[in-house]
């Protein structure tokens, strides 16, 4: 497999995880790393065999094919968009986008310039969320009919030392943890069609718990207890409570009801865990016989293997296939999680004005192809 040239914007934390793990999959080769910031740059370039480059020079690189956008949520659009200009496939962190306008936009300019637009989240590509899809589509589940996920906890504020972002408009729980929901809600049964919500702002300002600002409050400016109702296009309807308000809960993190027999799902945000099933004898018990690498713990006894989704999409760009998290899939997950912000505020239904396809199903054969 032919390897492209990878280059990232933006040398904040997240950017560890994929210098540490794309040399697990044979079609990634990182050559460069970019911030506004060149000191962020230049240490990342210190500790990983890659140079560091101005946003410019980046952009401008001649051996650097797909450029990784590891900005904050904010300027994604804008960083994509600058992305697709300088002729190069672009890969984001999730959300793609804060608007449905904006991925709109991307999706117009990269089908413009024949160029590849992928998004995280990759987690759906897990070992587990892979074995759960096949129990749907092997019929051992029967038809998805309902199903309840729930995302609960207290914030960031307790450990990040600048937990701001988070609890401002674009961020939230919904657009936050949420796209690892939706998106692996959509893999699983398929787009949405309308959603409904009531959503809340509990604190009006949270307390910094860690770091040189302890103590300082920061204001609260956006939706933090959300819970929604979700319309999919083959009838399933789904609960999903997001909140960021919940000091304990017992809410199971993905639940999803078949006609005959039910699924137990771990967090979507990880790409293992295991998978129970429960059919009409009332028993609960893990599914087995699956033997799918992307579920194998390699980092602190967790299946970690982000760049997933990269390495795809590189992959499907050299065999002229598309890619599983592709712009289609992005851009439906942002639609879904705008509406259900707006569904809250508005206290109504909102039919869903995109749509997308499943993307297909990642079999362990599959995942070893892409693995060094």
């Amino acid at each position: 497999m032919k390897q492209l040239g990878v280059g990232i914007i933006g040398c904040g934390n997240i950017s560890t995880s994929y210098l540490d793990l794309a040399p697990l999959f044979k079609s990634l080769n990182l050559v460069a790393v970019a911030d506004i910031n060149m000191d962020a740059a230049n240490a990342r370039a210190a500790d990983y065999p890659v140079r560091a480059e101005t946003v410019e020079g980046l952009l401008a690189a001649t051996d650097v094919d797909v450029i990784l956008n590891l900005t904050i949520p904010a300027v994604h659009h804008e960083i994509t968009r600058q992305i697709l200009e300088a002729g190069k496939h672009a890969y984001s962190e999730k959300p793609l986008v804060l608007t449905l306008e904006e991925g709109e936009h991307l999706r117009e300019l990269a089908a413009s310039k024949n160029l590849r637009i992928g998004s995280a989240p990759d987690t759906f590509l897990g070992g587990a969320h892979q074995l759960a899809r096949a129990a749907i589509d092997s019929g051992k589940t029967g038809p998805i009919i309902g199903g309840t996920c729930h995302v609960m906890g207290h914030g960031m504020e307790a450990w990040h030392p600048n937990p701001d972002f988070f609890f401002q408009p674009g961020a939230g729980p919904v657009l936050d943890i949420g796209p690892y929901y939706v998106t692996n809600l959509i893999q699983l049964l398929g787009p949405v069609k309308s959603v409904a919500s009531l959503a809340t702002t509990t604190f009006p300002t949270r307390t910094i718990g860690n770091g040189d600002r302890l103590g300082e409050t920061v204001p609260v400016d956006t939706p933090t207890n959300i819970h929604a109702l979700l319309e999919f296009a083959n009838g399933a309807t789904v609960t999903l409570g997001t909140s960021w308000d919940v000091w304990a809960h017992r809410h199971g993190h993905m639940e999803l009801y078949g006609a005959d027999a039910s699924l137990f799902l771990p967090d979507p945000n990880f790409f293992g865990g295991e998978v129970e099933i429960g059919g009409q004898d009332g028993e609960i018990t893990a599914l087995d016989g699956w033997d799918h690498p992307f579920g194998v713990p390699n980092q602190d006894d967790r299946a970690n293997y982000r760049c997933a989704g990269l390495a795809d999409m590189v992959a499907a760009i050299e065999e002229g296939r598309e890619h599983r998290c592709n712009i289609d899939l992005a851009v439906h997950a942002v639609d879904v999680m705008t509406a259900i912000l707006r569904a809250g505020e508005e206290k109504r239904f909102v039919e869903l004005t995109t749509t997308c396809e499943r993307p297909a199903a990642l079999s362990p054969d599959e995942a070893r192809a892409l693995l060094a």
